[in-house]
């Protein structure tokens, strides 16, 4: 009677070899899930300061130059922020 344990002359099957292949998925695997979930947190947020890379007078700037706003409600919005974050270093009117 041959068994998973005795394959043909008494030793260990073909079937040995999934052993470590069983090990790496496993451990693969955990070390994803812990990319994902866990260790995401240590290397800072995934991506909520874009307000801060971007600040509102430069995204004013983008709408006017790709034509989302007309130059009148583009003066009227710098104005605007302006006074609110000022324009220190740029080369404008402070």
């Amino acid at each position: 009677m041959e068994t998973l344990a005795q394959f043909g002359d008494g030793g260990p099957g073909p079937w040995i070899l999934l052993f470590p292949l069983i090990w790496a998925l496993v451990i693969g695997g955990g070390i994803t899930l812990l990319r994902r979930t866990v260790w995401r947190g240590r290397r800072g947020p995934a991506r909520p300061g874009a307000v801060e890379d971007n600040p509102p007078i430069t995204v004013l700037g983008h709408r006017f130059a790709s034509g989302e706003i007309d130059e009148e409600e583009y003066w009227r919005r710098l104005s605007v922020l302006d006074e609110q974050f000022g324009r220190t270093g740029r080369g404008g009117a402070a």
